[in-house]
């Protein structure tokens, strides 16, 4: 599935993919695949790419049509990160069981997500996101927004 949107933002101003990707510190031929949808983009990256465009990740993604100016650090808060992921999956009312389960993944991977010994798959936050209705850019802390509008 293409990053439509991404590649949108692109375009909006006015820019090739090798100008993005060297922007970010990354080849153009996998910054071209996270906008074709061949590979996933590490969380990381999603931030990365949200400043550079000053917009949330919700929308750069495609999960919200609102269209949100954003610039925070490129510096990820992992503290923060690991106490909003907890908080998401206790308002769930859920254990670390039925997420991992749930969501196809290891107990021992939620229990390092919200200890922050690993920053979070991008693949898993999106999904847990979009299914608990929270903003990636709050998880993430670029945003004090909790829920996608």
């Amino acid at each position: 599935m293409s990053n439509e949107r991404l590649e949108d933002l692109r375009d909006e101003h006015d820019l090739k993919k090798k100008d993005v990707a060297k922007a970010i510190g990354v080849v153009e031929s996998v910054y071209s695949e996270w906008e074709n949808g061949k590979l996933s983009i590490p969380t990381k990256r999603l931030n990365q790419l949200a400043n550079y465009f000053e917009v949330s990740i919700d929308y750069m993604l495609g999960i919200s049509n609102k269209r949100t100016r954003i610039k925070s650090s490129d510096a990820i808060d992992m503290k923060l990160v690991s106490a909003r992921l907890k908080e998401i999956r206790k308002s769930l009312k859920l254990t670390m069981r039925d997420l991992s389960d749930k969501f196809n993944t290891s107990s021992s991977a939620i229990s390092n997500y919200e200890n922050g010994k690993f920053l979070i798959l991008s693949s898993f936050l999106i999904e847990l996101c979009k299914y608990s209705n929270y903003s990636i850019d709050w998880v993430l802390g670029r945003s004090d927004n909790k829920h996608l509008k």
